[in-house]
């Protein structure tokens, strides 16, 4: 018989619970208590509950909690970048980020990723799996436990595709949001895609009040083709349509993300076709120099040229924000210290079968 996935409950669930074993209904508050907001890691920690009860969740139930695989603190703005082990032995990533309104977690949705964009480290092995609700609500908790601060942001912005997820991102945000447990507002919430469609309407459907993220990087598809393997399923146009549905549909902004690579997309010309593609359409546009990887021959736009590229978007009446870059010592780019991870794990495996 499989163990029961405790956290990954709602308070009903867990009320229903409850229920077939013969428990007071007040007990599934008192455990959804220790998971969400003391974030315990074992069950013989719940103390309020009688050692029988413990017993029994410990026999029915699993709790699971990420070891860390390694911990790189940024010596330039304190940013951490973790990589988590899961129990099945595949490796994660995530980053904590402080800002003047907050501390910020940028979390995984994917062990891997399928959807190829030749500037993101994290499709370059490939998707291995889709992560559970409790996986990427751990990578949350984990970094509160360590750090002892309370995080008030979260980004779905790491490893994955959130939207190739979709049952266990939903599931994962009414989980961290809900007021009974830790309590993030659904507005502090943000969620990235590289522009699945259908997803973003299905997404829509939710009824959510979180922020939706496309990852855009280009004005044009043809360019974009060049760069993002899914610009060959959807159009620019019709991705940006699908976002203003969710617009229509939430009241929730929408953020155009778009990573600068010098010589590629930064020019002016790029920019003014950006400017006449999202003009008049209420979207906010973060520009990203693009963090470089090895596997990879870009580079980052360089700073002025960023500044013309802003300047540029401004002139067609874009809000625009250039993103600070955060934990660049570290190697902070999604799917870097991950890859850097397993390197290690292998090398070690094959020098202890020797």
């Amino acid at each position: 018989m499989d163990k029961l996935d405790i956290k990954s409950l709602s308070l009903p669930e867990l009320c229903a619970y409850m229920e077939t074993i013969q428990e007071k209904p007040f007990r599934a508050g008192q455990v959804y208590s220790w998971l969400h907001q003391k974030q315990v890691c074992s069950f013989q920690e719940m103390t309020n509950l009688s050692g029988a009860l413990r017993n029994r969740l410990e026999e029915e139930c699993t709790l699971t909690c990420l070891p860390q695989a390694e911990c790189l603190i940024s010596k330039k703005d304190g940013t951490r970048k973790y990589a988590f082990f899961l129990e099945d032995g595949h490796i994660i990533e995530s980053v904590w980020m402080q800002y003047k309104h907050g501390n910020s977690v940028c979390i995984s949705s994917q062990v891997g990723c399928r959807m190829g964009c030749h500037f993101c480290a994290s499709a370059l092995d490939g998707l291995v799996r889709g992560l559970t609700p409790v996986e990427m609500l751990e990578q949350v908790y984990e970094i509160e436990r360590d750090t002892g601060e309370r995080v008030s942001h979260v980004v779905v912005m790491g490893t994955g595709e959130p939207l190739d997820n979709m049952d266990n991102l939903i599931r994962f945000i009414r989980r961290i949001t809900d007021e009974k447990g830790h309590g993030i507002s659904q507005r502090n919430i943000t969620v990235s895609t590289c522009g699945l469609v259908p997803q973003i309407h299905e997404l829509a459907g939710e009824h959510l009040g979180i922020t939706l993220a496309l990852s855009l990087h280009a004005p044009n598809d043809a360019l974009r083709k060049t760069m993002m393997p899914i610009a060959n399923a959807y159009t620019v146009e019709e991705t940006l349509n699908a976002c203003q549905a969710y617009f229509q549909a939430t009241g929730r902004r929408v953020s155009i993300e778009y990573s600068l690579i010098q010589g590629i997309n930064d020019g002016k010309q790029a920019a003014e076709q950006l400017g006449r593609l999202l003009k008049g359409r209420g979207f906010h546009v973060n520009l990203i120099p693009v963090n470089p990887i090895k596997e990879r021959s870009y580079k980052g736009t360089e700073v002025p040229q960023v500044e013309n590229f802003k300047k540029n978007l401004e002139k067609s009446g874009i809000n625009v924000t250039i993103r600070r870059r955060m934990g660049v010592d570290i190697e902070s780019a999604c799917g870097q210290l991950r890859r850097k991870v397993r390197q290690k794990e292998t090398r070690k495996g094959a020098h202890d079968i020797e």
